[in-house]
């Protein structure tokens, strides 16, 4: 994957404007096809190539517009409707929401003075020159995860104008991850800043509240919300420095199987509160990010409308990792539709005659098929994401491990082999991913082991394990393949000329 380095070029021209090296970073890591547009949204005018949030950007000049091949629905009295809703429920459109809608809750008056800023409800907020306080941390006797209480009166704060009404009003979806309201409804204004600050974070800071780090759709939803916060927060060459500090919002020292995920974000080690612990921290630049359970948010809780698909924001977000992660794509010299079945090393939702399957998968010339494990046991998380990279039909049962799909390419298949009665969990996210999604559809075609017995809520489909039927699993196949061979054939990645 092409790696661009910007090195002492006095300036160069795109898209009509002239930026000058001492404007971009020397070293700027970002996938090709992003170039421009980065580059653009440091301009106000004339965009030939911008994201979609931007104040001058007009349709055809954005990143990607969505598809909507379904019918029309209720939702959208016409097709333009239909797609700008799609756009802007879990595209660059809510991005545009958020960044519209930010407003200071503590404004400078001064030069050096600190400043808050945040969206709607404190989804979203930054702040520069800001006061955080982590005394309370020596006084709690149990690890903090998903607390309320990490802070009290007057432990964060900065030297500004302060608008309490305002936030105050903001502060009503209180939960630990769904805004950011339970930490600044402390916040207080000081009459000196830094003051007392035992130490001095200059570099920019991301504070994170992280959902369940060993599920892989639940923490992913951590880093696509974190890349659309970048885009929310700013703009230029600027705006993906992995010069960034990131803190985790709890005691526990950060680990999960996907932690090579934030290497596409920042060059430093993930700290956490206990990095803090009893000191008074000022930090420069601050930024507290969307975060993963907000109501009508991205991609846990996204109400989409029917029809639609192809998210502009997604895809980004998928080619950033991708090339942040050097994860390339290998030739296919035999022309063979490659196929790989994600094998469940779990209690439940195992697939029993998978054997069987993957025999009469191999059994077919054109197939070069693959049986995996998604487990650190096995594959680290960056060889995982090559072989989805590498894959043209995705197969599984309905699982964590599906997120894998936002690393399909473009022509690819997602095959959950069974939703478990989940039916719109994988689906929603393919489409939001863009990448064409097919399921289990006659179930007189499998057989259910037993009635499966939740925990908690007595018989359920995803407490069990399955059979299918050898020939209806071929039949699906053969039509994921039918779309490979039509959309996989004189593919190529976009080339911008810019470049």
């Amino acid at each position: 994957m092409l790696y661009l380095k910007i090195i002492a070029i006095p300036c160069f021209v795109l898209s009509n404007h002239v930026f000058r090296a001492s404007a971009v970073p020397m070293d700027l890591n970002v996938h090709p096809d992003h170039l421009p547009y980065i580059l653009n949204s440091r301009t106000n005018h004339n965009k030939s190539r911008c994201w979609g949030y931007e104040s001058d950007c007009d349709i055809e000049h954005r990143y990607l517009d969505p598809v909507c091949p379904g019918p029309e629905t209720s939702w959208a009295p016409t097709k333009r409707d239909q797609i700008d809703t799609f756009y802007d429920q879990g595209d660059f459109g809510y991005v545009k929401q958020q960044r519209e809608e930010i407003t200071h809750m503590c404004e400078p008056i001064n030069k050096d003075d600190s400043s808050l800023e945040c969206t709607n409800h404190l989804k979203f907020c930054r702040g520069h020159n800001i006061m955080i306080n982590f005394e309370n941390i020596l006084n709690k006797n149990h690890p903090i995860r998903y607390q309320m209480d990490v802070l009290s009166s007057g432990q964060i704060g900065g030297k500004c104008k302060f608008h309490k009404e305002k936030l105050d009003a903001q502060c009503d979806h209180l939960s630990p991850l769904q805004s950011w309201s339970p930490e600044l409804r402390f916040f207080t204004p000081i009459d000196d800043y830094p003051g007392k600050c035992d130490l001095i974070i200059t570099e920019p800071t991301v504070i994170m509240k992280i959902d369940a780090t060993v599920n892989m759709y639940h923490h992913f939803c951590d880093f696509l919300n974190l890349y659309a916060s970048q885009h929310v927060n700013g703009s230029g060459a600027s705006m993906f420095s992995k010069d960034i500090h990131i803190l985790v919002w709890e005691s526990f020292a950060y680990e999960s199987a996907f932690s090579d995920t934030f290497q596409a974000f920042t060059k430093h080690p993930v700290w956490n509160l206990n990095t803090f612990r009893g000191k008074v921290v000022c930090f420069n630049d601050i930024i507290l990010p969307l975060l993963p359970r907000m109501i009508f948010g991205l991609y846990y809780n996204t109400p989409l409308i029917d029809g639609c698909e192809n998210s502009g924001l997604f895809k980004a977000f998928s080619q950033h990792v991708l090339h942040r992660l050097n994860i390339n794509q290998k030739p296919n010299g035999n022309e063979k539709i490659r196929i790989t079945f994600l094998s469940r090393n779990t209690k439940y939702r195992n697939v029993l005659n998978e054997n069987e399957l993957i025999t009469a998968l191999k059994n077919h010339s054109q197939y070069e098929v693959k049986k995996v494990v998604y487990s650190g046991n096995f594959l680290t998380f960056k060889e995982q994401v090559h072989i989805t990279y590498n894959t043209d039909i995705f197969i599984g049962m309905h699982g964590a491990g599906l997120t894998h799909l936002l690393f399909l390419p473009e022509w690819a298949v997602l095959f959950e082999l069974y939703n478990c009665e989940d039916e719109h969990c994988y689906k929603d996210l393919a489409r939001l991913r863009g990448v064409k999604y097919i399921t289990w559809r006659d179930i007189n075609k499998f057989t259910v082991q037993d009635k499966g017995q939740h925990p908690d809520q007595g018989a359920h489909a995803k407490f069990t394990n399955y059979s299918f039927d050898k020939d209806e699993f071929l039949s699906l196949v053969d039509e994921a393949a039918t779309h490979v061979k039509k959309y996989k054939h004189g593919y190529s990645p976009k080339l911008h000329d810019e470049l």
